[in-house]
């Protein structure tokens, strides 16, 4: 287990950038046995747990340092949804169990005999996220190193969803808000040259299109905001996993684009273009 490094009252705070993107992800707030969802974007829990896990913390370790750490998430690309067909069956060609459980505790055969159970999960295909933590210095420097060299697999909310690299962007001096507003947006090259081109049909152009600047949603953790999620852990212990709420505000940031030789626009933002209401439904 990692051991953090006191921060001393200089050190201040600081953002780490964590780009969370994969072929797969699947941040679920909800899940039953038969179905297991995501949410649209990753949960405080999920992006806690790949800290814990890359800082080298068991589950049943206390996450008293990490809990008071603030997120914040911006959507680079939203990517689509994947549901995914499983069945379960026992190995040896016995009957599966149901819920149900003798007086001794002993999950009951189904009846009439199941041998065989469908189950669904749902993914996110192709999304890419910024996340933003905020905390004390010191604790953001060693969670740092830590992502870069792991103790533990990360993982994109569930443990089949492994990241592309790099995760770390490493440290910002900014708030919240302006780290998640002045990091390059995250997409790939061919990614942005699809949106340019679309960008450039829409205007009724004959060449692709290049703000300099694109309009994308995020989520910022916020003690005034408008609406609360049911995301922050308390306690990943398999025999207490407990959670809990927090209020968080949602905003659209102009962000830089980063193409070599973008387009002049009026106010140095391309807000037409980049500000799409409905991109997080995939319309």
């Amino acid at each position: 287990m990692t051991s953090f490094q006191p921060e001393s009252p200089s050190d201040g705070e600081a953002v780490l950038l964590l780009r969370l993107a994969g072929p797969v992800q699947a941040w679920g707030t909800r899940s039953a046995f038969n179905r297991r969802e995501t949410g649209a974007e990753p949960t405080k829990s999920g992006v806690i747990g790949l800290l814990a896990a890359a800082a080298g913390l068991a589950r049943e370790d206390p996450l008293d340092e990490l809990l008071p750490l603030r997120l914040g998430i911006r959507v680079d690309q939203p990517g689509t949804l994947l549901r995914d067909y499983h069945t379960v069956s026992d190995y040896r060609g016995r009957p599966l169990p149901q819920a149900g459980v003798t007086a001794k505790g002993i999950q009951k055969p189904t009846s009439p005999v199941k041998l065989t159970h469908i189950t669904t999960r749902y993914y996110l295909q192709d999304a890419i996220f910024l996340a933003a933590v905020a905390g004390p210095y010191g604790l953001l420097n060693t969670l740092d190193q830590a992502v870069r060299a792991p103790a533990f697999p990360l993982a994109l909310g569930r443990r089949s969803c492994p990241p592309t690299q790099p995760v770390s962007l490493g440290l910002r001096e900014a708030t919240l808000e302006d780290a998640l507003r002045e990091e390059r947006w995250q997409v790939s090259r061919q990614s942005g040259e699809q949106f340019a081109a679309q960008l450039g049909r829409d205007r009724q152009l004959d060449r692709p299109l290049y703000p300099a600047r694109i309009d994308r949603s995020a989520t910022l953790e916020d003690p005034d905001g408008d609406d609360v999620l049911h995301d922050a852990p308390v306690s990943f212990d398999p025999h207490l996993r407990t959670f809990t709420s927090r209020r968080v505000r949602h905003t659209w940031l102009s962000i830089p684009t980063s193409f070599p030789n973008p387009d002049d626009t009026t106010n140095g933002s391309d807000d037409e273009a980049g500000h799409d209401p409905f991109a997080l439904l995939g319309w």
